[in-house]
């Protein structure tokens, strides 16, 4: 008798595959329930830089190579600059005036830009699908990030130029709006991350981004901000250390192991699962409750991030029942004819009468 290899556990490497999202959704709740006892550029600093810390720690034990030369040094800095202290930053200032679950679904519709920036640098197409997640991610995020009032004017085709000035005046204090433009700082990082890749290991090259993105975010905080420790208990810290090592080190060193490891496009159709568990989460211990024009923004984004994100394999499986529609049409007629000619061979042969030819 012989015996078979041992199997990884497809539910523990299943439960491994959706954590980082997992953990990504619930740092938003907790970095939201800290809010009100800490100011946002110095919550942004403490996620940010102390996570950079414990990858560099981590890189070291795994052996990777640190950055070499100046433009590796450069891509770093500007990747730091753009999805470190930029991102962090609007995300911070967002989640002071929006909520957790909404924010989430604002950020992760950054998979919206990186679609269209990499069609206009790369050359990737975009195909049917992606264009029609688009087509759900605008309007999705216009329900999510325009006022109530101004989309119930629209749509009964009320919108006079009072309205539009009242507009611009809440849009900018609008933290969806925030939230988008973090949203696209991360996408702007997405794609910046194969220039640097080029030039420096990719798991070394996150933790410094993380900690170069950090300093200016204490800097602007220390210049701009007070009181920003001073009220939080051992709950807010407890809170803050969740986002920092779970949500920030853990989360984006799971991500990169996997992305590494060939699963890559299991990850990216999980990536709808992150606002999924945010909007769960701050339903629970937040209390935070969504109207229905946003519940139906919520869902035409959902929508739309899967749609780009499996628009690859949605289009291979439409060429396949296209395929297979063309090859049964071909088939018919042949297979019409072959029975026909069954037919009138059993009939012959049955009839008494029919004589055969000489």
């Amino acid at each position: 008798m012989t015996l078979k290899p041992a199997q990884p556990q497809r539910p523990f490497i299943s439960l491994l595959l959706i954590a980082p999202f997992f953990l990504w959704g619930t740092a938003m709740v907790a970095m939201k329930g800290v809010v009100p006892q800490t100011t946002p550029l110095f919550m942004a600093g403490v996620r940010l830089l102390p996570a950079g810390v414990l990858i560099l720690l981590v890189a070291a034990w795994m052996g990777k190579p640190q950055p070499k030369g100046w433009l590796a040094w450069l891509w770093i800095s500007l990747f730091a600059l753009i999805d470190g202290a930029l991102f962090q930053g609007f995300l911070a200032e967002g989640l002071v005036r929006t909520s957790a679950g909404l924010g989430s679904v604002m950020i992760d519709s950054q998979p919206l830009a990186v679609a269209l920036m990499a069609r206009v640098l790369f050359g990737e197409q975009v195909g049917l699908w992606g264009w029609l997640g688009l087509a759900f991610g605008v309007a999705g995020i216009s329900l999510l990030g325009l006022p109530t009032g101004v989309v119930l004017a629209a749509l009964h085709g009320g919108i006079s130029f009072s309205v539009g000035t009242d507009l611009i005046d809440q849009l900018f204090e609008n933290g969806e709006w925030l939230m988008l433009l973090a949203a696209l700082s991360m996408a702007v990082g997405t794609v910046m991350v194969r220039y640097v890749c080029r030039y420096a290991d990719p798991v070394s090259a996150t933790g410094w981004h993380m900690i170069l993105g950090g300093i200016p975010l204490f800097v602007l905080s220390a210049a701009n901000e007070t009181q920003q420790w001073q009220q939080l208990s051992v709950a807010d810290w407890t809170a803050l250390g969740y986002a920092t090592v779970f949500g920030s080190a853990i989360a984006y060193g799971l991500f990169f192991y996997f992305a590494s490891s060939g699963n890559l496009t299991s990850l990216s159709s999980l990536t709808f699962l992150t606002p999924v568990f945010a909007l769960l989460f701050g339903n629970l211990f937040l209390s935070e409750v969504l109207n229905s024009i946003q519940w139906l923004g919520v869902g035409l984004t959902l929508v739309s991030i899967y749609f780009i994100n499996q628009r690859d394999v949605l289009g291979e499986r439409l060429r396949w029942h296209k395929g297979k529609l063309q090859t049964e049409r071909a088939i018919a007629p042949v297979a019409s004819a072959v029975t026909a000619s069954e037919r009138d061979g059993v009939g012959a042969a049955s009839n008494p009468n029919t004589e055969p030819k000489a």
